[in-house]
Parts: C-alpha cells; structure tokens; sequence
C-alpha cells in the first residue's frame, strides 16, 4: 500500500493522552486583559464567559497570521493563550509592544504548566470529569480542559494541568500521535516556516470559528473583511497527504504547469501508514489537478479534503 493510498487510514479508535512539548502558554491577566486582547485578536474575546475557549488569530497590519492560539478565559481577568512554542517568544514580544498604559501583565505562563493531549475515549472521559471549571473563582489546581475540533470523528482535548500534577489517566500516547491528529482535524496552527504567510480564510480560520466579523477592530482587520465581503476567496486549506517528506512551508506545484506554485504546506506530520499527512493552502483551481511538493516532480499530493463546512457554504 502506497503512502498515499494509507489516507484512506483515520485516527477513528485512536485513545489515550500525550505530553505536548511542542506548545506553550501566554497569560494575559489584568482589569484590562479582556480589552487590550479584543483589539488585537480576531476573536470577540469580550464575549467570551469564563471557562470559554474560542480559536484566534493575531495579525499583522496587512492581515497576515503572525501567530495562532487557542484562547482559554479562566477568569474575568485572566485569559491564556496556548500557541506554538517556536513562535512563542517572539509573539509575546510582539503583542507586548502594544500593552502601552494598558492596565495588564502579559508573561509566558508555559512552565506553570504541563499540556497534554487527550484523544478518543481520554478526551471523552476528561470532559466528563469536570475538570474545566466555568466559574470565577475556579481551584487552580484542577486541570484545565480545552475542547477542539474533532479529528476523523475523534475527540480532542487540550489539557492543561498545573505543572508536576499527574499524567491523565489512561493509555499513553506519543507527541507524533497527537500530531497526525492535529492535521487530520483540517485547522492549521501557525509555526516559524508559515509566519506572515496567510490571511485567516486562506487557512478557513473564519470557517472553524476563528475570526469574528463583527467585533472592532484589530491589526489587518481591514484586510480580512475585504478578503471575505469584496471578492471571491481563491485559496482554500485542504487536508491531504503526501507520498514522501514533507514539511510546513514547501510549496506545492501543479506537475502540468511547473512555472509557479499553487499553494503552500501550512502543517506536517508523518502519518503512521507511510508519508506525510499535511494542511495545504491552496488555489481552488488547483485542487483537482495533479499536485506535487517542492518541486513539479516531487513527492505526489492527494487525497484532498476538507473536514468540516465552510462558512460560506453553511
């Protein structure tokens, strides 16, 4: 069976918890947290109740994705940012820049933490503990569960305990697992290779409930509400897989027209089959021709999907 032909494989039955080394966490805390973030992110996190956990995006002026998070309110004026740890130091810096007279503290948090990630029957269980409080006033020494999107149809769960606490309960899992997972789930998360390279709908961000058009403004807001309301999107996030290597940032190439690329890898991770399972961000008119990564006679991409509805067809 051919790397590409092991797509047809699913992470279906796929159950226990892995230890992520691969993220971290900002804390943004402060009477002004909750304001200081509704103008920098594409999320309206002052809707947000505590407990909630919604998917942002923080942009830069032209509406290029400079960092993603999954954005957790623990409290009225608390709020954590999980995101990539490459990007990590350089986003805090970033978004520090824009603090001012704000009345908040934004600090890596990562090691007042230990992230896991919960697939399957593990996520389901964990859900069912209660281990996320939505209330103020929540113990902190009580794990927090942040729900995402499903994988194949599996559950996912991002955990965040209080550093030293126990491993969840359950089978263990390696990082490479929940990896495949993360890019069979079809929503990419921004690291070094891909910085600057999208716009949110180019990543179907506003499809998975990731950008807010209706709140105020924000970095490139501009240029995200033009993209999605003055004119047809062209590029499009697809799940697929690749027969051989491939990594975030190579850019995909159709083996007819080799004169430029038509997308871009957003997010790899071998797939246990063989090859690599990856998010691409494509042009729509590209998508039924023969693709290729790296180069017009690299590595075969196939299986194109998309999991989820896009908005625009909802």
């Amino acid at each position: 069976m051919s790397a590409v032909d092991s797509a047809r494989n699913t992470t279906a039955g796929l159950s226990g918890s892995a230890l992520l080394t691969h993220l971290g966490v900002i804390r943004a805390q402060g009477e002004d947290a909750v304001k200081f973030l509704q103008g920098q992110l594409t999320q309206d996190v002052a809707l947000m109740p505590a407990g909630d956990t919604r998917l942002a995006a923080f942009c830069n002026a032209k509406g290029r994705m400079q960092a993603s998070f999954r954005v957790h309110r623990r409290t009225a004026d608390e709020l954590l940012l999980a995101t990539s740890a490459d990007i990590l130091p350089a986003t805090l810096k970033r978004l520090s820049m824009f603090v001012m007279r704000s009345r908040l503290k934004l600090s890596d948090a990562t090691a007042d933490f230990s992230l896991y990630g919960l697939l399957g029957n593990a996520s389901v269980s964990g859900a069912a503990s209660g281990g996320q409080t939505r209330a103020e006033g929540q113990n902190d020494a009580e794990n927090l569960l942040l729900p995402l999107p499903a994988a194949d149809g599996t559950p996912r769960t991002l955990c965040l305990a209080p550093a030293g606490a126990p491993a969840p309960a359950g089978p263990a899992l390696t990082e490479a697992d929940w990896l495949w997972a993360e890019v069979r789930s079809g929503v990419a998360r921004i690291t070094q290779p891909v910085v600057e390279a999208f716009v949110p709908q180019m990543l179907n961000y506003e499809s998975v409930g990731g950008v807010n058009f209706k709140k105020g403004c924000y970095p490139g807001q501009e240029v995200v509400a033009r993209s999605q309301f003055r004119g047809a999107i062209k590029r499009r996030a697809f799940v697929g897989q690749v027969d051989g290597a491939a990594q975030a940032g190579q850019e995909v190439f159709d083996a007819a027209d080799p004169s430029q690329p038509v997308g871009l890898i957003a997010q790899a991770a071998a797939a246990p089959g063989g090859g690599t399972a990856v998010i691409a961000s494509l042009k729509l008119e590209a998508a039924e021709a023969e693709l290729r990564v790296g180069a017009a006679e690299g590595p075969r991409l196939a299986g194109l999907a998309i999991p989820y509805p896009l908005a625009e067809d909802v």
